[in-house]
């Protein structure tokens, strides 16, 4: 079975609808940065021992998909995908909420790090910073949903509450920065 196709030799792509675009266009950049955050977050899983925050960061790379197909589809294609919804970002809200709860409250910055769970958490929440960076920037020259902005925002923060508690559950201290 051959894996490629060659149709993007020449430095384009094609977006969903049939367009070309230049592979560092900045849609194409706020994709590649959600994929990335997946990827990253699939290693997340692979260490992770916490069965709660595995079944959150599953559900959270579900809809990174939903996310990257959204990008990738200009709002005025007229093609009918789903997109990110404002119940995608309440599940998001609703999770910071409840594992937030469970977690002694913040009186100073900490140090990113800890277990090595928590680490690896903190550095999926910096690239989802820089994902976020990268669709800030698409929005700035393209419509895009703003259900995607809020959702990614609110994102980073989940990954960083997931952090703490994965430091908690462990018994490993936060350190002050």
């Amino acid at each position: 079975m051959r894996y490629w196709t060659g149709r993007g030799d020449e430095g384009k792509t094609s977006i969903l609808g049939g367009h070309q675009v230049w592979k560092d266009d900045p849609r194409i950049e706020a994709i590649g940065a959600v994929d990335e955050l997946n990827a990253f977050l699939g290693f997340v899983l692979s260490i992770s021992r916490n069965a709660e925050i595995s079944r959150v960061i599953k559900q959270v790379q579900r809809q990174l998909f939903i996310l990257g197909g959204d990008l990738a589809t200009p709002l005025d294609s007229g093609l009918r995908i789903e997109r990110i919804r404002k119940e995608h970002v309440a599940w998001v809200e609703d999770v910071i909420e409840k594992v937030g709860n469970k977690l002694p409250p913040i009186r100073w910055f900490i140090l990113p790090g800890g277990s090595q769970l928590a680490s690896i958490l903190h550095i999926a929440r910096t690239v989802c910073r820089r994902a976020e960076r990268r669709i800030v920037a698409l929005s700035r020259l393209k419509e895009v949903n703003p259900e995607v902005l809020r959702y990614i925002n609110r994102l980073s923060t989940l990954l960083y509450i997931l952090a703490r508690w994965a430091n908690m559950t462990e018994g490993v201290e936060e350190e002050r920065a």
